[in-house]
């Protein structure tokens, strides 16, 4: 039983034991007043927080001759948003916007199943005589 015995040192005390009330909770927390943002204080989002890239496939390079665009955007992302970053990124102003999600889908390979996953896209129509350099 020596083992499970240990010797106190002297003069050791124990540490005392702090009651923890709601009244020492309340005093420790100090007060800070909320004040709520207005429309005004919420900045637009970046150009390149909305747009990720540009969307370069057989579709797209047809849509091209046309003056239309393909872009992949955020999942977030809105019309107005799009129209903003393209105006930021590229100095043309689109006549208008066209956004299409498509879905996740589910693959099975080799017994594994797996997901592909979904894009978000923006078609931007520009007027005749605009033109933005992808590459």
């Amino acid at each position: 039983m020596g083992i499970l015995n240990f010797k106190k040192e002297e003069g050791a005390e124990k540490p005392k034991k702090v009651a923890k009330t709601k009244a020492l909770a309340v005093k420790a927390k100090p007060e800070v007043a909320v004040k709520a943002k207005s429309a005004s204080a919420v900045k637009a989002p970046v150009a390149t927080d909305v747009i990720i890239r540009p969307r370069i496939t057989e579709k797209a390079s047809f849509l091209g001759a046309n003056n239309v665009y393909a872009f992949e955007i955020t999942t977030t992302a809105t019309k107005p948003a799009v129209e903003r970053a393209i105006t930021e990124m590229y100095k043309v102003n689109p006549v208008k916007v066209r956004i299409v999600r498509n879905p996740a889908k589910q693959k099975i390979a080799r017994g594994v199943k797996g997901e592909i996953a979904g894009v978000k896209k923006a078609y931007v129509f520009l007027k005749k005589g605009d033109k933005i350099e992808i590459i």
